[in-house]
């Protein structure tokens, strides 16, 4: 892949870019592999999955600037002014349109761009979603809520467009504070449908204004089957799936005798989650969701049983030091861990000693960059010895 922008040296956020993508996938294997190395059992990796080397992202995180009559949509430079990236080569076909066509849509509305240095205007962000089925989650971020007709006005004008993807969901974020926030804790959804489907393969999830979705839809749907398969050989009767966020792996892992349990802080992905757990029939008996901090339903005092496995998709700063404690003195046979970052689910393991690594798998979620995902799979041992379990994994 080449970019204007990167040659130019406009945007270096790529900071791979140009460099031939079997060369990024292999060196990143490399990288976490190493990371790792100390807590494996045998050979645990398989083939890396890879992603689309362009056009792979469905979100887009636009800083506006520029004028009314002229914004710019993209980051800012090193002043605080914006720098248009209108063109980026990341986005997804859809995503692409519904980007380069914004800034008309937001000088048609007549919002005003906020201007950091000096501190006027209104109209901070604009977040987007893109789903599989053309259709987009849009948020857009204020300073105050004056401009609400504006803004209900570029949703209306966005309608108006049949080459643009389907509006689907469109709310307004406040974010008052001069400061490098993306946005605020008050949000308002302005239209019928509150969640984005996103439809991957049979299962289809919901995202809320405020859900976590991963940034490449291909990639994340290999990571979900990944994860789904490597479960199905281990045939647990329980399923704790830690950080469920809208459901991703707790759904993808429902199955007729299994009971999995969701656990996630944010009220709005459980309701999510919920939503993403419809159709799925008999799967779906054994299905629930809970709203609570993952370590702390996993160290609850009046919770008596134990899962026969646990899933965990924690933040880039990993699992803290509770929850891997308390996961090493629990028995349970066996640890499902999904990792942006290789170096703290290191740390964690590092808690953790009875466990091992028993598989693993690198999913190149954000090519062009160092960034990665992992998941593994951690089988308990005695002695250094793992149970046929893990031997028998794919």
């Amino acid at each position: 892949m080449r970019c204007d922008y990167f040659d130019a040296g406009t945007c270096r956020s790529c900071t791979l870019m140009g460099q031939p993508y079997a060369l990024q996938l292999a060196q990143k294997q490399r990288d976490v592999a190493g990371t790792l190395d100390t807590h494996v059992a045998a050979d645990p990796w398989l083939e890396p999955v890879p992603s689309p080397e362009s056009g792979f992202r469905n979100k887009a995180k636009l800083v506006v600037g520029g004028t009314k009559v002229a914004p710019t949509v993209g980051i800012l430079d090193a002043d605080g002014h914006g720098t248009d990236l209108r063109h980026c080569g990341l986005y997804e076909a859809g995503l692409d349109r519904a980007v380069a066509a914004l800034p008309d849509l937001l000088a048609g509305a007549g919002l005003t761009p906020y201007d950091v240095p000096s501190r006027q205007g209104e109209l901070k962000h604009v977040l987007l979603t893109h789903s599989p089925d053309d259709a987009i989650l849009a948020r857009v971020v204020l300073r105050s809520p004056g401009q609400r007709r504006r803004v209900g006005d570029l949703v209306e004008a966005w309608r108006r467009r049949p080459d643009l993807p389907r509006l689907q969901v469109a709310s307004i974020n406040l974010q008052p504070a001069h400061a490098a926030v993306l946005e605020g804790r008050r949000e308002e959804v302005l239209t019928p449908d509150t969640t984005l489907p996103m439809r991957l393969g049979e299962v289809t999830l919901h995202l809320g204004t405020r859900s976590f979705f991963q940034t490449n839809t291909t990639v994340a749907s290999a990571l979900y089957r990944q994860v789904a398969a490597w479960v199905d050989e281990l045939d647990p009767g329980s399923v704790w799936d830690l950080y469920c966020g809208v459901g991703g792996f707790a759904v993808h892992l429902a199955a007729p005798g299994r009971q999995v349990t969701g656990v996630e802080v944010s009220a709005e992905a459980v309701r999510s989650a919920g939503r993403s757990a419809e159709g799925l029939g008999p799967a779906a008996e054994g299905l629930r969701f809970v709203t609570d901090d993952a370590t702390a339903y996993a160290l609850g005092s009046a919770r008596q049983e134990r899962p026969d496995l646990v899933i965990v998709n924690p933040p880039r700063r990993g699992l803290g030091a509770r929850l891997p404690e308390w996961l090493e003195t629990s028995g349970i046979p066996h640890v499902v861990y999904s990792s942006c970052a290789a170096a703290t689910l290191s740390q964690d393991l590092e808690r953790m000693p009875s466990y091992r690594v028993t598989r693993a798998r690198l999913f190149d979620m954000f090519p062009q960059t160092r960034h990665h995902e992992v998941a593994v799979v951690l089988s308990r041992h005695a002695g250094g010895s793992l149970g046929p379990e893990a031997a028998a994994l794919p």
